[in-house]
Order: structure tokens, then C-alpha cells, then sequence
């Protein structure tokens, strides 16, 4: 259910469904795009209490059907170019900043020879919404460079805007009960030129203002300044199908509503995704729905909700007994991995009575992993509750590979050298100390302590003033506030410490040197003149030096690609490539990103020369790396570099992009069948960068 704390009275509507193409052949005509409209439309009335006149519809039902005919006012105006157009203009003129615009497109999606080439390039083109009377001599689309000003013009007057796009701009064609919202081809007919949205060179200033830098995954720029959820990406299809066996609806829209019908709380537009998106390539492998901007916005509010990072359940056995996750072995996966699967929209990941299930992962892919449910766990039941798609799945512990272990050392005596104690008491009392931070550690499947024979990847001791000290091989500085041992929290801080610091360096190690993607990439950081530096392996900046990173697709095919920051303050951050911070960036073919940095120390002694790491990660596959993102370790620091037009807010994750058909028969060949390595579709590449002060540079 969304917030409707803020929602009751400031909303406004526009509702576009077209189901009727009948004036041109290049777009068949579809059946469910107006029902999706009336959909909608039921909610807010009926769940929002949003009056009436606070909706806008343009809706084009088929001839033929009379019931949605029926349905339609007769004061209503049809989805044509110009009444898009005024609908649009209307809306931004009545809402008040401040007040939230909600856009549903539901039809064809479609692509058209550029009539910006002096903007775009010649033989490039034009994608956006296609009205109704698209078919006429003088027909127009809603081109992507008239939609970006359209919503420019929302947001520079403080207004609230989401938008919902059921279509696509991509190939397809109709199949059996399906249809695909797009005709597959580009329209290289001539049309009119002149826009009734603006002039020319408004149009054309406005594009470039936002496309500065930015690559666009969807018909308008990426932007923080709106939410768009959309129902697949720009080289896929979106689907309409009979959903209950008699009539259709949009994939994107019949599973939005769903979800907003069925769960209970205030939803984030991260969370709606992941549900929408599990649930439409349950059926669809090839429809990857996509969240841009500010996912973590209450859906139909304006406050934003913190939100946890977790692994997504992709799909659910009919029995409840194995489940499939969107990460694998280019996330740190192994089998034998342990996940807790928590219901739907949960907010509170502490409390283990929320439990719905523990999975065990059994086999692993590249960017996706299959697990079992377990029957029963140590401590109670295996299975609480109902699995569902789109449930967040937490990681238990640890790969065994990944698991540190760690030394007690209550050996200290009393001096006053580094590693001796200043008084006879501290002494005596570090066995008491470390025996705390023992049972601390039981059960937190990250880090064991040491056993006989084996190495220890840190040590912890009792320090000179009465703090625990973590060493890896000295102790670590800047762990603010020092945990004192008489402080009764602080040995279960002590271990939260550890495991943060184990999944640190746990991304840190993740590595795939036999990867067939091993030469697809080039990953390089450039000095602000674009030029390589002239030791790439011991790059040494002073603070405040700006330079770009440079990840380039060397291979014949797209990569999805991500760019972590594992920072100096023991923080795993996202690079934003192209201004998009999703879960990945596909990286097309020779497609090359530049994207610009600017390196500072964090302040404190400890860090006069501070270590950083960037990490590429690449797969085939849709992976998503932002569970392994991590917080500072001690406090909350400002990142320590920022992309020039600034790091935007997460904006949710993407799901899992392949996989096939339910129940599809197996593909039978006389050929050798060989078990494909998981391994070779993915890779990581790391440039370290040390950071010091300008007067520690050497001459």
C-alpha cells in the first residue's frame, strides 16, 4: 500500500492508453493498453481517494470494443499528437510546486529516423510515445527530445514526477497471446518537422543541457529530478498477455498494481521494481523492466526511505523448494552459500522472527545462483512462510573460501613500549576482554577464530587505554569511537567490525584471471587532459587532482558492467557511469564511458596517504552488485570523489535478464554437449590509487 500520508490532496494525473492504430499499418492495434488506463484509474480513486478532476485520460479504445467504449466519455479528447501535447501543458500549469505529477503511458512504443540530426547524427534516430493518429498525412510521434522538455518543464517548477511507460521502442511482433507494445521497425517515413511543444532551439538546447555526459537507457535522460519505471529496456520487447486467460493487460502495469493492491506498507519505487520485475521474467526472460531516479522514493509520496541492499528471489518451484537469486560467482558466491528469504518489503532485516525461509545455494552461474529451501537449520525451522518472486533474500554467511579467522592475543605485559600495557590492572584484565569478544562472535557466519595450525587475518588485543585494538598486522587507526571494554555493547561491536571489515576485502579479492572477458575491457584512469598517467600500476595523486576512468567494450557483444569504489574509510561505494547508477550499465559494443572524478583524502592523520580502489565488475549476464556496497566503518564520511555532475541516489536494482521460456521443450542436437564454465562470463579489473596531501608529492 503507498503512502498516503501526502497523497490525498496533491496529486495530478495523466492517463494516456491507446489501443486503437487502426489508421496505419506499421502499428497493430493492441487490446489492453485502455484496460491498463481504467486500472489505474480505479486505484487512485478508489485506494488514493484522488477526485476526479485531479485525472486527466486521452484514451483510444478499439472500434470494435464496446464495453471500453462505452467507457469512455464522450468529453474526453483522444490521444492525438496535439491533445498529448495540450494534456501535457495543462497538467504543468495547474499543479502548484511541490505537488506530484503521475504520468501512465500505456501503447506502442516507436522508433523514427531522426528530424534532430543536426542534434543526434544522420541515419540516427527518434524514440517516444505514438499517438493515435499516427497514420494520418500529417501524423506525428511524441519524439524523446519533446518528452524531455515536457518533463523539464515539470520539474524546473518544483513539481513531483513519476512516469509510468507500458510500451517499448524496440523489435517484436505479435505471437500467439502475446503482443509486443512496438511495431520492430523504424519509420523512415517523412513527417512534419515543426513540434507544438516548443521551438527548435529550445528543443535541441534543453536535450543537450540534460544529455551532457549522459547515456540514456530509456526514451528521456537519466535524471534525479524524476522516477521513471519502464517497462523493459531500449533493445527489448514489452509484453501485453491475458494475465487471468481472457483479457490482456501490460506485463509493467498489471504486476505494479498487483503488488500495490496486495502488500501492505509504505513501498519504495526500488522495492515496486524488484517485485514487478520478478514476476514479469517469471514469464518474460526477455522483458527487463527499469527503475531511473530516485527508487528510493515513497511510491505516490515525497519523502524518501532508507533502504537495506539485498539479493532478489528471481523465481520459486512450485513446491516451495528451490529458489532462484540474481547474484552468482561474479558477486562472491559458492555453493554452499546460506541466505535468509525475508517477506516482501521488509524494512527491519534484524529480526529474525521475520523469516520466511533459509536457502542454501546448491548451483551457481555467473550472475545467477539456484538454491535449496532448507527443511530445518540450527536454532528452528527452515520454512515460515510463503516464498514469493521479488522477496529480498539477506546473505547468512559467508562462501567458506571467503570466511577470515581471527587471533586473541592476551599475551600483553605490562611496559610501556608499542605492544605493552600500561598498568598491571589492564593486564590481568585481558583475558576477561577477549573472552567477551569470543562469544560475540558465535553465529555470525563471517568470522571464526583462529585454529591451531592455521593463520589469523586479524588480531584483536586490548589496547593502552582500555579499547580493543583490531590489527591487521598493526592496528588498524581512525576505528572512532574506540569500543572500551568495559562497555558492555562493545564486544558485539567488535564483531560487527570484523565482519565489515571480512566483506571489504572479500570484494577487494574477488577475481576471475581465466575469464574469456579477460581482454573485452579496457579499464584505465586518465589525468584530466585524458592522457594515460605514466605508471599506471603506482598511481600516486595529490588531494583534490580530478581525472577520468575510462571502461571501454573492446568485444562483439553488450557487457553489463559496474564500477565500485572500495574507499580508504573501509566504504564500498558506486561509480555512476554516464550519470546512471543503476545496478549495471550495458556497455554496448566499442561503446567507450569517460567518467569524471575528483580524488581527496578523507581527513585524519591516519589517512596523510590514502589507499583507493576501483573495481570493474562485467558480466554476460544481469549481476547486481549493490549488495556488496558497504557504509564507512566507523562513521558516516562524505565520499571521497564525485562524479562532476554529482553521484545521484541509488536508484534500485535491475533483475536478472536471461533465462527461458517455462515448460520450453530441450533443444536436441547431434552435436558434442559440453557443460559451459560460468566462469568465462564475467570478469573484474582494479586500478589502486594512493591519495596524499600536495606537500607529500615527491619533486
Amino acid at each position: 500500500m503507498p503512502n498516503q500520508n501526502d497523497s490525498d490532496s496533491n496529486i495530478h494525473a495523466l492517463l494516456i492508453g491507446i489501443d486503437n492504430y487502426s489508421s496505419t499499418s506499421l502499428f497493430k492495434s493492441l487490446e489492453g493498453a485502455v484496460r491498463d488506463i481504467n486500472l489505474v484509474e480505479a486505484f487512485l480513486k478508489n485506494t488514493l481517494k484522488l477526485p476526479t478532476e485531479r485525472i486527466r485520460r486521452l484514451i483510444a479504445p478499439n472500434r470494435e470494443d464496446t464495453v471500453l467504449l462505452v467507457a469512455r466519455s464522450a468529453h474526453e479528447p483522444e490521444p492525438t499528437y496535439e491533445n498529448i501535447v495540450k494534456a501535457f501543458t495543462e497538467l504543468t500549469e495547474a499543479a502548484q510546486p511541490g505537488e506530484q505529477i503521475y504520468i501512465h503511458y500505456s501503447g506502442h512504443g516507436g522508433r523514427a529516423t531522426t528530424i534532430y540530426s543536426d542534434l543526434k547524427g544522420e541515419g540516427q534516430s527518434d524514440e517516444g510515445i505514438v499517438p493515435m493518429d499516427i497514420g494520418q498525412p500529417d501524423g506525428r510521434y511524441l519524439r524523446d527530445v519533446e518528452l524531455a522538455t515536457l518533463l523539464k518543464r515539470m520539474t524546473d517548477k518544483g513539481l513531483v514526477v513519476t512516469v509510468i511507460l507500458d510500451s517499448c521502442h524496440s523489435g517484436g511482433t505479435t505471437r500467439g497471446d502475446y503482443a509486443i507494445r512496438s511495431s520492430g521497425e523504424t519509420d523512415t517515413a517523412i513527417r512534419p518537422r515543426e513540434s507544438l511543444v516548443g521551438s527548435r532551439e529550445e528543443l535541441i538546447n534543453n536535450w543537450r543541457s540534460l544529455t551532457e555526459g549522459i547515456h540514456r537507457t530509456a526514451w528521456i535522460p537519466v535524471s534525479r529530478d524524476y522516477v521513471v519505471l519502464a517497462a523493459c529496456r531500449p533493445t527489448e520487447s514489452a509484453y501485453e498477455y491475458s494475465v487471468n486467460g481472457k483479457e490482456r493487460h501490460g506485463a509493467l502495469t498489471y504486476w505494479m498494481l498487483d503488488t500495490l493492491n496486495t502488500l501492505p506498507g509504505t513501498l519504495t519505487y526500488k522495492a515496486l521494481h524488484d517485485r514487478v520485475g520478478a514476476k514479469i521474467q517469471s514469464k518474460f526472460p526477455s522483458q527487463l523492466p527499469m527503475l531511473l531516479g530516485e527508487g528510493d522514493r515513497a511510491i505516490f509520496g515525497t519523502n524518501r526511505i532508507s533502504t537495506h541492499y539485498t539479493v532478489t528471489v528471481l523465481q520459486v518451484n512450485a513446491s516451495q523448494q528451490r529458489v532462484k537469486l540474481n547474484a552468482g560467482l561474479a558477486n562472491g558466491l559458492d555453493s554452499g552459500t546460506r541466505f535468509a528469504i525475508f517477506p516482501f518489503n521488509t524494512a527491519d532485516f534484524a529480526n529474525k522472527q521475520k523469516q520466511v525461509a533459509i536457502v542454501e545455494v546448491t548451483d551457481i552461474e555467473a550472475s545467477s545462483a539456484t538454491a535449496r529451501v532448507l527443511a530445518e537449520v540450527e536454532g528452528g525451522i527452515g520454512v515460515k512462510g510463503q516464498i514469493e518472486p521479488g522477496a529480498p533474500a539477506l546473505l547468512l554467511a559467508a562462501p567458506t573460501d571467503l570466511v577470515r579467522r581471527v587471533r586473541f592475543h592476551d599475551q600483553k605485559q605490562l611496559g610501556e613500549a608499542e605492544n605493552e600495557l600500561p598498568t598491571q590492572a589492564l593486564v590481568d584484565q585481558q583475558k576477561e576482554a577477549l573472552d567477551a569478544v569470543r562469544q560475540a562472535l558465535a553465529g555470525n557466519g563471517w568470522v571464526m577464530e583462529v585454529q591451531p595450525g592455521e593463520e589469523g587475518h586479524y588480531q584483536v588485543a586490548l589496547g593502552k587505554n582500555g579499547e580493543y585494538e583490531i590489527c591487521i598486522g598493526m592496528p588498524i587507526k581512525n576505528l572512532n569511537p574506540p569500543l572500551m571494554f568495559r562497555d558492555a555493547a562493545a564486544p558485539r561491536e567488535v564483531v560487527q567490525r570484523l565482519v565489515h571489515l571480512t566483506k571489504y576485502q572479500s570484494v577487494q579479492e574477488l577475481d576471475n584471471p581465466a575469464s574469456e572477458l579477460m581482454d573485452a575491457l579496457e579499464f584505465i584512469l586518465l589525468d584530466q587532459n585524458k592522457q594515460p598517467f605514466p605508471n599506471p600500476s603506482n598511481i600516486t595523486l595529490k588531494h583534490g587532482t580530478k581525472a577520468y576512468l575510462r571502461v571501454k567494450n573492446t568485444a562483439s557483444q553488450a557487457l553489463n558492467v559496474a564500477v565500485l569504489d572500495l574507499e580508504p574509510t573501509w566504504q564500498i561505494s558506486q561509480i555512476p557511469l554516464r550519470g546512471n547508477n543503476a545496478a549495471f550499465y550495458e556497455l554496448a559494443p566499442q561503446e567507450t564511458a569517460d567518467i569524471p572524478l575528483r580524488f581527496t583524502a578523507p581527513e585524519g592523520a591516519a589517512y596523510q596517504q590514502a589507499k583507493e580502489m576501483l573495481k570493474l565488475f562485467a558480466t554476460r549476464g544481469a549481476a547486481d552488485f549493490r549488495w556488496l556496497r558497504l557504509p564507512p566503518l566507523d562513521h558516516v564520511i562524505e565520499k571521497q570523489h564525485e562524479a562532476t555532475r554529482g553521484i545521484q541516489s541509488a536508484f534500485g536494482k535491475l533483475l536478472e535478464a536471461v533465462g527461458t521460456e517455462p515448460n520450453a521443450a530441450p533443444v536436441m542436437t547431434r552435436a558434442a554437449v559440453y557443460e559451459p564454465d560460468p566462469n568465462a562470463d564475467w570478469v573484474t579489473k582494479q586500478i589502486q590509487v594512493t591519495i596524499v596531501p600536495e606537500s607529500l608529492l615527491p619533486d
